[in-house]
């Protein structure tokens, strides 16, 4: 495989499917990846959306007339789809325009797949899924579980935790927050409410919680609600609600927080934990996505889902220790980073795996 992607013809070793035109998780986690497989292998990417300048893409109509011959020493390609609609791509181009192309399927979600989704795993000639929670849920087992990794240099901790606490401007003496959007689902309520708890039992408690993430229409009578309960408690100087914020601004409030808490009640796989601790924050999160496979006592706290008694307790627990050791915590998380969840890993995972597929055919 030439790592010079650009020098090659214009479908690689590598196809990376790139269906949504909306910007989502699967999008975000795809494109971490692709910076670094594309400095290894071959590549090009099936859709021209959200793509960094220089990316090499393909339309359907390229695949279905390039791919119907192998390579030149004789393997066949490798289509990575992440969604159905991806799936559905990969095999009409193998099975219905004969493409000589191996099918990767990464299926992540937390549910019992619909009679579609059984039907495109079956066709798929390697199967992965990113925790051990989703890979309950498959009709097979997994071929393999990759989890998913972080960049460890856009997301990294500051020298000193308060020191960017402050740099953000907000009131109190330290942060939690939540990330992500502002619904029901990601468990904002949870939080809102524990924090109340916390705050009106403990009045020697100064730190802020800060909510980061976009409001959809449909759920603004869910954000109207938090704001109302914490209104009524008299806390409104103590929760912060800053809504979308700007892409390159997210890094700089995760260093500012001392505890990121991720409290979904269902989640695919859930990269806020991975963020909130590659910037050496502590965590606090629900079973959900692969949270339970990630988090260890020496950085971080598991609850179960929908669960406001646990919440509030262990943030109590949390907040018994002194300042220094929340923050040692965050040390600790951004090692379990470095030594197991850097997105390079990922990419490598991925690649090895890749090409174990390639090399049963020649």
């Amino acid at each position: 495989m030439s790592p010079q992607a650009q020098s090659n013809p214009p479908i690689g070793e590598i196809i990376l499917g790139n269906s949504n035109p909306r910007f989502s998780g699967v999008t975000s986690t795809m494109l971490q990846v692709l910076q670094h497989q594309q400095a290894i292998v071959s590549l090009s990417v099936l859709g021209k959306h959200h793509l960094p300048e220089g990316t090499h893409t393909v339309s359907f109509i390229e695949c279905a007339r390039g791919l119907k011959r192998p390579l030149s020493d004789g393997r066949w390609r490798v289509f990575h789809a992440r969604r159905n609609n991806e799936m559905l791509q990969a095999v009409i181009l193998k099975y219905i325009f004969r493409a000589k192309i191996k099918i990767v399927f990464t299926a992540t979600a937390q549910r019992h797949p619909t009679w579609i989704t059984r039907w495109l795993i079956s066709k798929a000639d390697g199967l992965i899924t990113t925790s051990n929670a989703a890979a309950a849920y498959l009709p097979r087992n997994p071929d393999i579980i990759i989890p998913h990794g972080i960049d460890s240099e856009r997301y990294a901790p500051p020298a000193s935790k308060t020191e960017a606490w402050h740099a953000l401007g907000l009131p109190g003496e330290f942060g939690i927050g939540i990330f992500g959007r502002v619904r029901p689902q990601k468990g904002v309520d949870l939080l809102v409410d524990a924090m109340i708890r916390v705050i009106q039992g403990h009045p020697e408690f100064k730190g802020t919680v800060v909510i980061v993430g976009e409001t959809t229409q449909k759920y603004e009578s869910y954000l109207n609600s938090l704001k109302e309960r914490i209104h009524t408690a008299g806390l409104s100087e103590r929760f912060i609600f800053l809504g979308r914020q700007p892409f390159e601004r997210i890094p700089d409030l995760f260093r500012g927080m001392s505890l990121v808490a991720a409290l979904s009640r269902n989640e695919g796989f859930g990269l806020t934990v991975l963020e909130a601790m590659a910037s050496g924050s502590a965590v606090l999160a629900s079973r959900a996505g692969a949270w339970a496979d990630i988090i260890e006592p020496n950085f971080g706290r598991l609850i179960a889902c929908d669960n406001l008694q646990q919440t509030t307790t262990a943030i109590e627990e949390l907040f018994k220790q002194p300042m220094p050791a929340i923050h040692t915590m965050g040390a600790n998380a951004r090692a379990e980073i470095e030594g197991h969840y850097a997105i390079e890993q990922e990419a490598k995972r991925l690649i090895d795996f890749y090409c174990s597929l390639q090399n049963q055919i020649k």
